[in-house]
């Protein structure tokens, strides 16, 4: 008489809910990916193990095998690894719930597209072990871990719940994960097929994988080869084995060889596209690290400094100990080395593709350009390298592939210009209307364009570059070429100050003098305008404030903050501003310039992106227009 063991139900999370309803009535589009991503897991079990023999005796850890068993009798496929194991409680934790931080995100944006190349993405999120329900009806799982006796067996048929009881044998050590294929899914039984699936997508699996007795990944390690015997293919194929991009190609790699004063092989990939840019959030991922070729660490995020996260590769070290935590590779000596040479080598790289290849550079800048400039408020020791990294929008159309670096706004700028001027806004159509542009047309100077307020972070942290301070054209701070302050004048630049203030409009002092007592406490001053060369009026920060715009971000994120009071500047030439000045003249006609006055703030206001008391301006507006009205006659000529 069969003994039934005794199951236990539970009901998946409900976002595993979701990503199993949506596998199950995909199109099967790449299905390959299920294969990869099972086998991928099973060298992650193995890799587990072996880490755990590091530190105790008592597990052998050779012998390490993943083992692909078709059945067509059976219409079955058994992926079987001899690894760490699951216990009952990580059954139910790691094949019932999703814990990586972006899997939630990415079931939502898989649920809206129909492209293939979303689904084979599915492993970068931690629900790889899912896509089994791509090929499957059914799904078991029957595992034992390495610290237990008792073995468990999981099973499912992606309904919403799944099953785990006892086995009625006993399990060897391991994981064996049998689908129970659908009808129409027969090739996967075909050991031909599966290997030259395998053979696509596992090269480079650190562990002997073997289909029907054959070992079929004995490729060996590219990143030790010299460069010149590594193949682009080969080259391609272990970028896709590291991130799971098959067909897709790397922006560039990196192959690197140290022998002295330490030893270390490394190739480092720069991705085709920045996932954080598609809504995935920060990514998590690191560099696998190497001993001796034995892997200690899949995803190793202390060898390289997190503005240079998206890159995906390998570090391998003979000089590095096998039995090593995350604590005491921070202490070791040699890593911490390896740490400043390969970000030093990243950098150089990327010195010589921005030299040598303008237009590749513009194309990396602007997939991970906003991830590459964190790194100047994070790595003093190579900021100024970092800074001359950097690209901006610019007026001069003859910048660098549409893009200005720092060095070129430089060798651009005239010889006695000393600052760098930038404007920021919501976007570029919005910034090139900024009244405080007139002036820097006029003189043919050239301005880089934010419209990323966290550009003008980066530039305020920077502060300078290459002796030129960063100055936003709305600074009170600001200074244009030949006209720096003077310790002293000549006669002859007297008589040119002189010639400039009787040049003022008749009058002009009054319209000041009305405008600020108009205003009052609303802005910090009024004052002449020297960058106006056609607009009435714009609005200027005191020195030492920040930009407009990134007052704007912080009073957002701050409810508390407070805007700095800014500098109302007119300009003397504008038409509007020399007939106030006439009008000034008569005492009846204060009330009226007073009027102009506040109106020429509340439109400064405007042009900067701030708002105005709506309803002041609204009952000023409405009397300018009786106003005219009344100068009109109702009379037809």
């Amino acid at each position: 008489m069969t003994v039934e063991t005794p199951q236990e139900k539970f009901t998946f999370q409900a976002e595993i809910s979701r990503l199993l309803h949506i596998l199950s009535e995909s199109l099967y589009q790449n299905r390959e990916i299920t294969v990869r991503e099972l086998v991928s897991n099973a060298s992650d079990a193995l890799d587990k193990l072996r880490h755990a023999a590091l530190t105790d005796t008592d597990i052998d850890a050779s012998d390490l095998l993943i083992s692909i068993e078709p059945n067509k009798d059976e219409h079955q496929l058994v992926i079987r690894d001899n690894g760490i194991g699951m216990t009952r409680d990580e059954l139910v934790q790691n094949l019932g719930t999703i814990a990586h931080s972006g899997s939630l995100e990415f079931i939502e944006k898989l649920q809206k597209s129909d492209t293939k190349d979303d689904v084979s993405l599915i492993g970068q999120f931690g629900v790889g072990f899912y896509s089994a329900f791509m090929l499957a009806e059914r799904v078991e799982v029957r595992t034992r871990s390495y610290s237990e006796e008792q073995g468990w067996v999981w099973e499912s048929t992606g309904d919403g719940s799944f099953t785990i009881s006892e086995p009625a044998e006993k399990l060897e050590r391991g994981t064996e994960i049998r689908l129970h294929l659908k009808k129409d899914l027969g090739e996967f039984t075909d050991p031909a097929r599966l290997k030259y699936i395998l053979r696509k997508y596992s090269t480079f699996v650190p562990h002997p994988i073997n289909v029907d007795g054959e070992h079929i990944n004995d490729q060996p390690p590219i990143w030790v080869e010299p460069k010149s015997s590594v193949t682009e293919e080969q080259y391609q194929n272990f970028f896709e084995y590291l991130t799971h991009f098959p067909g897709q190609k790397a922006q560039w790699h990196l192959h690197l060889t140290a022998d002295s004063p330490f030893q270390f092989h490394s190739i480092l990939y720069c991705p085709d596209a920045n996932l954080e840019r598609m809504g995935f959030g920060k990514s998590d991922h690191g560099l696998h690290l190497c001993a001796k070729r034995i892997l200690v660490q899949n995803d190793n995020r202390d060898l390289l400094p997190d503005y240079l996260r998206f890159l995906r590769g390998i570090v391998d070290s003979a000089d590095l100990p096998l039995n090593v935590s995350r604590e005491a590779l921070q202490d070791n000596t040699v890593f911490r080395k390896m740490q400043k040479v390969i970000t030093k080598k990243v950098l150089d790289h990327l010195d010589t593709i921005a030299s040598d290849d303008s237009a590749a550079y513009g194309k990396f800048y602007g997939e991970f350009g906003s991830v590459l400039r964190e790194g100047i408020g994070e790595d003093f020791d190579n900021r100024d390298r970092l800074a001359k990294l950097l690209r901006f929008k610019s007026t001069n159309t003859s910048a660098e592939d549409g893009l200005a670096s720092l060095a070129g706004y430089c060798e651009r700028a005239p010889e006695d210009q000393k600052q760098i001027y930038f404007a920021t806004g919501a976007d570029e159509t919005s910034i090139l209307r900024d009244p405080n542009l007139e002036i820097f047309r006029e003189r043919n100077l050239e301005v880089l364009l934010l419209t990323d307020p966290v550009d003008e972070y980066v530039l305020s942290t920077l502060g300078e570059f290459d002796e030129h301070k960063l100055v936003p054209i709305d600074s009170a701070d600001l200074e244009l070429p030949g006209s720096e302050a003077k310790d002293s004048e000549t006669d002859d630049e007297k008589k040119e100050d002189e010639k400039d203030a009787a040049d003022l409009p008749n009058g002009f002092g009054t319209v000041l003098s009305i405008f600020k007592e108009a205003l009052g406490d609303q802005v910090e001053d009024v004052r002449k305008s020297e960058r106006l060369t056609e607009s009435a009026c714009c609005l200027v920060n005191a020195k030492g404030a920040q930009s407009t715009t990134m007052q704007k971000v912080l009073q957002v994120n701050m409810p508390d903050f407070e805007m700095s009071k800014m500098i109302l500047e007119i300009n003397p030439k504008a038409p509007l501003v020399q007939r106030l000045c006439e009008l000034s003249v008569n005492d009846d006609n204060k009330d009226f310039v007073r009027t102009c006055g506040q109106q020429l703030y509340s439109n400064a206001l405007i042009m900067a992106g701030l708002a105005p008391k709506a309803d002041e301006m609204s009952s000023r507006v409405q009397d300018f227009m009786m106003q005219l009205a009344q100068q009109k006659s109702s009379i037809k000529v």
